[in-house]
């Protein structure tokens, strides 16, 4: 399907992925020939702009946006990718983000088998720091949604409570997987917004390896390419390309808006208390 072009103002305001600055994450030679030359990332002021299009806006709002730009169908993750938690009062489970992507494959290498404890901590340690680390940490900044494809067999926690909180006080508002987390009681205390399809109780050692860092993914059953704009709410999970993100956005706004002014009247009318939806 052909997607339509975009004014070029907004060509100028959001430019395609190709144009621009390329930052590519760090790497040694433990990590050599694997995929972590990260593609392109756009300058922050830009993701600022694009994510203030998208405020407040929901997958329902933007669906509809997607639709009006001949994209339909387009985008939405599995419904099986779902909120680990909701907060139905003020709606903190949902955010809207700027994709950082990671792809983590299952291990073809021996598990550690029978050893002493001292040197599996030391086995499953080099692990972490050679075959499944986390190189796309340094990408993460305000308003990152990190989406990760994860071994979709394997019941592995790459995803946790210690380090999910690392990627908020990076900047990350949002995670989604295709795949687990684990500690899943402690992040839904913790509150920050995370989108997968169950848990997984083991660690990375043994059973996954990093494969790729800021380059396209597929997630949830959709095509993800850094720079995408990630809508997660209790609906399910959005990828908006970049490309069309502004028109999409701005038909978005419109729907919301009519759909506020319908039901604030529905509220008066049914003598309820308006909530924070329609405010």
């Amino acid at each position: 399907m052909r997607t339509p072009s975009l004014p070029l103002a907004l060509l100028v305001a959001f430019p395609p992925l190709a144009r621009a600055q390329a930052t590519p994450p760090a790497r040694d030679d433990a990590r050599a020939g694997r995929g972590f030359i990260a593609t392109p990332v756009f300058p922050a002021d830009l993701d600022q702009k694009l994510l203030a299009l998208f405020a407040g806006l929901r997958v329902a709002d933007v669906t509809d946006g997607m639709d009006a730009v001949g994209l339909q169908n387009v985008g939405l993750m599995d419904p099986e990718v779902r909120p680990l938690w909701k907060d139905t009062q003020s709606y903190s489970h949902r955010f809207i983000g700027i994709a950082v992507t990671a792809r983590y494959v299952p291990t073809q290498r021996p598990a550690a088998g029978q050893r002493p404890v001292a040197e599996y901590d030391s086995w499953s340690g080099d692990w972490y720091d050679k075959l499944s680390p986390e190189p796309f940490a340094d990408l993460i900044r305000p308003g990152t949604a990190l989406v990760i494809d994860d071994a979709p067999a394997a019941d592995v926690g790459s995803i946790g409570s210690n380090n999910i909180m690392a990627w908020k006080l990076r900047g990350a508002v949002g995670v989604v997987t295709n795949a687990t987390a684990r500690d899943t009681d402690e992040i839904a205390t913790e509150r920050m917004p995370l989108y997968f399809r169950r848990p997984g109780r083991g660690i990375r050692p043994g059973r996954n390896e990093i494969e790729s860092v800021n380059r396209p993914i597929v997630c949830g059953g959709v095509l993800v390419v850094p720079g995408d704009v990630i809508v997660a709410d209790g609906d399910g999970v959005l990828v908006v390309p970049r490309a069309v993100a502004a028109d999409v956005a701005r038909y978005a706004r419109r729907i919301l808006d009519d759909d506020k002014q319908g039901r604030r009247q529905l509220y008066q009318k049914l003598g309820l208390p308006k909530d924070k939806s329609v405010e």
